[in-house]
């Protein structure tokens, strides 16, 4: 399950944003023109998922627990869509394969 979604360079073409799934969880990379930020957040780890839709472009805000929350932004409506989906399809609480 390695799936890769960057944000859209219509509005940021040096500094997009990407996210990355494994097996094992989530690597958030938020990209600043000196440096930038590398988050990996295990599945169990998340707590939400919220998005803010704007005219063109969404804002995901990912919600993990005993963390500050991590904003990835500029990414399509169908991406961020995608995104929560596949977050929320391996959070252990809301897969219908895990025993409770």
């Amino acid at each position: 399950m390695a799936e890769k979604f960057h944000s859209s360079s219509f509005k940021d073409p040096i500094n997009r944003d990407e996210v990355e799934f494994t097996d094992k969880g989530v690597t958030f990379r938020v990209r600043k023109l000196i440096g930038g930020t590398d988050n990996f957040v295990f599945y169990s780890d998340i707590s939400g998922v919220e998005i803010d839709n704007g005219l063109f472009f969404s804002t995901v805000r990912i919600i993990p627990r005993a963390r500050p929350e991590i904003v990835i932004n500029n990414f399509t409506k169908g991406d961020a869509r995608r995104i929560k989906e596949l977050i929320l399809q391996n959070v252990p609480n809301n897969r219908p394969d895990m025993l409770r």
